[in-house]
């Protein structure tokens, strides 16, 4: 029954991730933290490779069907920058999840509320801002490796705050901004696997639940993409709000049971 539920979460979650650009983590990660169905840093791996897989699959399609609105020159910094900070979070997630044991599940439900609901004001105010639109490397690089340590530390793959970025600082309508998040969230996801391994920090995990997980995420890549394709930017936009709402949620829940509940 456990490992059913890791791969209808997963798939659930890649299908919203898919079409939103949000990776899937930043669902899958509260949820299974809110369930207790593995340690914290379990539930960051697994959440990890399920993004992985996800995005591997949305990306690649998109780029051989020809339809892809990745636009590389941005993008390509973006992502050597998350893919740096990626390290960097990770390290920095080890460091207190070794000392403070399951606090660093509260300290990430914490994170994970407040950089949602800033998303949140921004998502509903953005017609209303005025946006930028940048060009220069370096300065792509370095939001990408603020977007990396964050994403990293979370657990959570890349994330709603991936879409501010590219709404505000590249002036990208909601799907061409999805695609691009997706772009730089696979980058970022398999600079982060890598580590991982050369570290030796893999966590304990059980080979089934994993391989469901990814198996999630690969059918949610494609069911997200062909829902992406029938739904216009209003559509997408109103399930980002849902979704944030829910995950909002889940944070809150997952703080009070982190802090005292266990």
């Amino acid at each position: 029954m456990q490992v059913l539920a890791y791969f209808i979460i997963s798939l659930l979650a890649s299908v919203a991730g898919a079409i939103c650009g949000i990776g899937g983590g930043v669902i899958i990660k509260p949820t299974l933290d809110l369930f207790h169905l593995d340690s914290v840093a379990t539930v960051s791996f697994l959440s990890g490779c399920t993004v992985l897989a996800m995005s591997c699959y949305s990306v690649t399609k998109s780029m051989r069907a020809g339809d892809s609105r990745v636009d590389l020159k941005v993008g390509t910094p973006l992502a050597i920058g998350a893919a740096m900070g990626g390290v960097v979070g990770k390290q920095m997630f080890s460091a207190i999840s070794a000392r403070f044991a399951e606090t660093a599940g509260a300290v990430q439900a914490v994170c994970l509320f407040a950089i949602t609901l800033a998303t949140m004001l921004y998502t509903l105010n953005k017609s209303r801002i005025r946006t930028r639109r940048i060009f220069k490397a370096w300065v792509c690089l370095a939001i990408g490796l603020v977007l990396g340590i964050m994403s990293s530390f979370l657990g959570i793959g890349g994330g709603p705050i991936n879409l501010v970025v590219f709404y505000f600082f590249f002036s990208m309508d909601t799907k061409t901004a999805a695609q691009n998040s997706l772009y730089v969230i696979l980058i970022s996801q398999v600079t982060s696997l890598l580590a991982t391994l050369v570290t030796r920090s893999v966590p304990t995990f059980g080979w089934l639940s994993l391989l469901l997980m990814v198996a999630g995420g690969i059918g949610g890549g494609m069911l997200g993409r062909v829902f992406n394709k029938r739904m216009d930017n209003r559509a997408v936009d109103k399930l980002f709000m849902g979704l944030m709402v829910v995950i909002m949620g889940i944070s809150l829940y997952n703080v009070y049971q982190y802090t005292f509940a266990l």
